[in-house]
C-alpha cells in the first residue's frame, strides 16, 4: 500500500511539472506525504495500523438524480433538508486528527461535497493533506475558483460517464455542458484538475479510448480516475464489468499510463490486486458519513462507531473493522466494483453479531 501511494504522488508530481504554481505545491505536498509514511511506520511497528486514505463523505444533499446513484439506492443521498450532519467542527477535528496520525488523502464526497463550502473552506486549510473533492461540476462558480486557486491542496475531480449524450442520459440534460465548461474554467486558471469517470460492460471502450483521453487532457484534466460500476439493482447487473472487462481495463490503463504519462490514472478496484484485494474497512481507507459514521466503504454503508463520540484511531481499530479485515470477506472475487457490496447480507448479519 505505501509502494501505491508512493507511486500516486511520484505521478502527481509529473502531471504538475509545466504548472509552476501546482508544481511547487506538489513539491511541498510530497515531503508532507513522506514524513506522514513514516508516521504510519512507526505507529505500524506499534501494532497500529493507519490507513493512508480516507473518504469523507460531507453532505447527504445533491442537486442532480443520475440513474442509477448508489448513493441514492442506499438512502445516504435525499432532497430532504438533513439534520444532524456534522459541522464544521466536527470536521475540523476529524482533519486534524487525520493530519496527526498520518493520513495523507481525504476524499470529499457526498451527495455533492461543494454544498458544503464551509467544510471545503476547513480542508483548505490543511495543506499537509491532498482532498480530492468528487463533484458534479455545476458549482463552478468564481468564488470556488478563488478559493481552488488559494488552497492548492483541494483538487477537484469531476465525475462524467463519456462524451454529451452519456452523460447526460445519466446525469440529466445540459450537465455534460456545465462540466466541460467548469473544466475550462479550471484549465483557464491554471487550476488542476481531474476526472472520474464510472467504467460499465456497455461504456468502457469508449472512455478508454484515446479520443476520450486526448480529449480530457487538451481541457487541463491532470487524472483519471477509473470507477468500476457497482450494480445497485437487480436488473443493472449486467453493467458490471466481468473478468474480461476488468482484462480490458486492465490493459488499456497500463497503456494509457505509458503514452500520456502527463496524467495520471488510477483504477478502482482494479489497482486492490497489488495491495492483496479490497483496500476497505481501514486497511487501506475507510468511510466517514455525513453524520459521522465510520463506514467500511461508501458501497458498504454500515457503521457500529461514530467518529463525533470517538477518534479516528478507535474507528480504524473498530469491532465490525476488525471482523472484516480477519475473516476473509476483502479478499474474495467478486461482481462489480465492491467486495463488501457484494456480500451485503453477509456484512450486515456480521455487523449484528455482538
Amino acid at each position: 500500500m505505501t509502494r501505491g501511494v508512493e507511486r500516486v504522488v511520484a505521478d502527481a508530481v509529473r502531471a504538475t511539472l509545466k504548472n509552476p504554481k501546482e508544481s511547487i505545491f506538489m513539491a511541498k505536498f510530497a515531503a508532507a506525504s513522506r514524513r506522514a509514511s513514516a508516521r504510519r511506520r512507526e505507529a505500524e511497528e506499534k501494532g497500529e495500523h493507519i490507513p493512508a486514505f480516507l473518504i469523507a463523505s460531507i453532505t447527504s444533499q445533491c442537486n442532480l438524480h443520475c440513474a442509477g446513484c448508489y448513493s441514492r439506492c442506499n438512502n445516504a443521498t435525499s432532497d430532504e433538508t438533513p439534520v444532524n450532519l456534522l459541522t464544521q467542527d466536527d470536521w475540523n477535528k476529524i482533519f486534524a486528527e487525520a493530519n496527526y496520525i498520518g493520513i495523507s488523502f481525504i476524499l470529499l464526497a457526498g451527495g455533492e461535497p461543494m454544498l458544503r463550502r464551509d467544510v471545503i473552506e476547513a480542508a483548505g486549510n490543511i495543506p499537509d493533506i491532498l482532498f480530492p473533492v468528487f463533484t458534479n461540476g455545476t458549482f463552478m462558480n468564481d468564488r470556488y475558483l478563488d478559493l481552488l486557486d488559494e488552497h492548492r491542496n483541494l483538487i477537484p475531480i469531476i465525475s462524467l460517464e463519456g462524451d454529451r449524450e452519456v452523460t447526460d442520459r445519466r446525469r440529466g440534460d445540459g450537465v455534460y455542458d456545465k462540466l466541460v465548461t467548469a473544466m475550462d474554467r479550471l484549465n483557464g486558471r491554471g487550476i488542476i484538475f481531474g476526472a472520474s469517470v464510472t467504467v460499465t460492460a456497455e461504456n468502457l471502450n469508449d472512455v478508454l479510448s484515446d479520443r476520450f483521453v486526448s480529449d480530457l487532457s487538451a481541457r487541463g484534466c491532470k487524472a483519471v480516475i477509473y470507477v468500476e460500476y457497482v450494480p445497485v439493482e437487480e436488473e443493472s447487473i449486467d453493467l458490471a464489468p466481468g473478468d474480461k472487462e476488468r482484462e480490458v481495463i486492465e490493459g488499456r490503463i497500463s497503456d494509457l499510463r505509458r503514452d500520456y504519462q502527463q496524467m495520471l490514472f488510477i483504477s478502482f478496484p482494479g489497482d486492490e490486486k497489488s495491495s492483496g484485494g479490497c483496500v476497505a474497512a481501514g486497511r487501506g481507507f475507510f468511510h466517514i458519513n455525513a453524520y459521522g459514521g465510520a463506514e467500511p466503504c461508501p458501497f458498504s454503508p454500515y457503521s457500529d462507531i461514530y467518529v463525533k463520540d470517538t477518534s479516528l484511531k478507535d474507528a480504524i481499530d473498530s469491532v465490525f473493522f476488525r471482523k472484516l479485515r480477519a475473516g476473509g470477506y476483502l479478499l474474495d472475487e467478486h461482481i462489480g466494483g465492491c467486495t463488501l457490496a457484494a456480500k451485503k447480507d453477509e456484512v450486515q448479519r456480521l455487523l449484528q453479531e455482538k
